[in-house]
C-alpha cells in the first residue's frame, strides 16, 4: 500500500513526487511512456518569465521565476545552465508589452549589452527587447530523473481509478491518495468544468558554427551554445493532438519551420541536426495551472463535495519548468499540511463558473 500514487511523470508529476518523497510519504509514479516523457521531454526547459504589464498569470510567474532558479541551482545543479536571457519582441503588440513589463517588473534586468546584441539579424537588432541577467535552462529528461530518484516508477497507462473503502485501486497497485498530472491525455475525472487542452512542442538539437553565450526568445526559443550545440524549441506556434489527429506528425517540416524561425533572430551556419523531441503539453483556458483538489460536480451545488483524497497539477502550458517546483511545493502544503491552494490556481475557480452557466433551477 502506498500513501500516495501520482499519475504523470513529466516535470509536474516528478516535482510533487519529489515533495511528497522529501516530506516522508511512500510514493507511487506512473507513466504509459517514461520519466521525463511527452511534452516535458520535448520541452526546452527554458526559464523564462511572463512579459506583460500585469495580470494573474504574471503575477504568478514572479513568484515562481526566483524560486524555480533557486530549487534548481540547489537541489540539482548539475541539471541547470545558468545564462542571462535576452527576450526580442516579433512585432509591435509584444514591444509594447515589453515596455510595460520593463516599468513592472521586480526582477533584475539590464541594458542588453553590444557583444550580445550585435550578433543578432538586423531585423531583431531593431526590436525592442528584454534583457534578463539571472536566468537559466534545465536538462528536462535529467531533471525528472533525478527528482523520482529512490521513487518506484510503473510504467504502465492508468485508464481508470477506483475508490474502494479507503484507497485507490490503479493498475495493481494500491494508494490512499492519487495526484493526478498526466497533461492533455484522455482524462481519469472527465468533469465538465475542466477543459485542458493540447499543445504541441517540438524541440531540436542542432550543432552549429553560430554561437551566442545567452538564451535567446524571439519567434522561437534558442539556448545558449554550449560546445557547439544549441536547442531551439516552440510550443504556440506547432498545433498537434496525437490522440486526435489521424495522420502522424511531420517531423521534418517541424524541423524547417524551427530552423527557418530561428533564422529570423540569428544566422545559423553548418546546422546539423542532432535530434528531435515532440511532445503533447498541456494548458487551461485562462492559461493559470490547475492545482489542488477536485470538486465532485454531479454531487456539488451549493455545498461543495470534492473527490476522496485526489488532487490534481496540471495546465501550465509553455511554463512548466517555472511553475512546477513552485506549485508542487504549494500542493504538497495542502495534502500533508491541509493548507488549500489559492483560488486562483485551484480548479475550484473553474467549478464556480460552470455553476454560473448551469440554468437558475440549478
Amino acid at each position: 500500500m502506498y500513501d500516495i500514487a501520482v499519475i504523470g511523470a513529466g516535470i509536474n508529476g516528478c516535482a510533487i513526487a519529489y515533495y511528497l518523497k522529501q516530506s516522508g510519504k511512500k510514493v507511487a509514479l506512473f507513466d504509459r511512456e517514461a520519466i521525463g516523457a511527452g511534452g516535458s521531454g520535448a520541452a526546452g526547459a527554458f526559464i523564462s518569465p511572463k512579459f506583460s504589464k500585469s495580470g494573474e498569470l504574471k503575477e504568478l510567474m514572479e513568484l515562481a521565476y526566483p524560486f524555480a532558479l533557486d530549487f534548481y541551482s540547489h537541489h540539482f545543479p548539475t541539471c541547470i545552465k545558468n545564462a542571462p536571457l535576452l527576450h526580442t519582441a516579433k512585432d509591435e503588440e509584444e514591444a509594447r508589452k515589453l515596455r510595460d513589463f520593463k516599468e513592472n517588473t521586480a526582477l533584475g534586468i539590464a541594458p542588453a549589452p553590444l557583444h550580445v546584441t550585435q550578433i543578432l539579424t538586423q531585423d531583431a537588432q531593431n526590436s525592442e527587447n528584454v534583457y534578463i541577467l539571472n536566468g537559466g535552462v534545465i536538462d528536462a529528461k535529467g531533471v525528472c530523473h533525478a527528482m523520482a530518484e529512490g521513487i518506484d516508477f510503473f510504467k504502465t497507462e492508468i485508464d481508470a481509478l477506483a475508490w474502494r473503502d479507503g484507497y485507490y485501486e490503479l493498475g495493481g497497485i494500491q494508494a490512499k491518495e492519487v495526484v493526478l498530472a498526466y497533461g492533455a491525455y484522455t482524462p481519469l475525472v472527465n468533469e465538465p468544468y475542466i477543459n485542458l487542452r493540447g499543445i504541441w512542442g517540438h524541440r531540436i538539437d542542432i550543432k552549429t558554427s553560430a554561437r551566442t553565450e545567452v538564451t535567446m526568445h524571439h519567434h522561437v526559443s534558442i539556448s545558449k551554445c554550449t560546445d557547439g550545440i544549441m536547442a531551439i524549441g516552440a510550443t504556440h506556434d506547432v498545433h498537434y493532438h496525437p490522440q486526435k489527429n489521424e495522420e502522424p506528425y511531420d517531423i521534418e517540416a517541424g524541423r524547417k519551420e524551427l530552423l527557418k524561425r530561428a533564422n529570423l533572430t540569428i544566422e545559423l551556419k553548418d546546422v546539423e541536426v542532432l535530434n528531435d523531441f515532440t511532445g503533447l503539453r498541456c494548458g487551461s483556458n485562462d492559461y493559470m495551472p490547475l492545482v489542488g483538489k477536485i470538486v465532485e460536480s454531479k454531487n456539488s451545488s451549493k455545498e461543495l463535495v470534492y473527490y476522496p483524497n485526489l488532487t490534481m497539477i496540471n495546465g501550465v502550458g509553455g511554463y512548466g519548468f517555472v511553475l512546477a517546483p513552485y506549485i508542487a511545493k504549494k500542493l504538497c502544503e495542502e495534502i500533508i499540511q491541509g493548507k488549500e491552494t489559492d483560488e486562483s490556481i485551484a480548479p475550484l475557480r473553474f467549478y464556480k463558473r460552470y455553476l454560473k452557466r448551469l440554468p437558475s433551477k440549478r
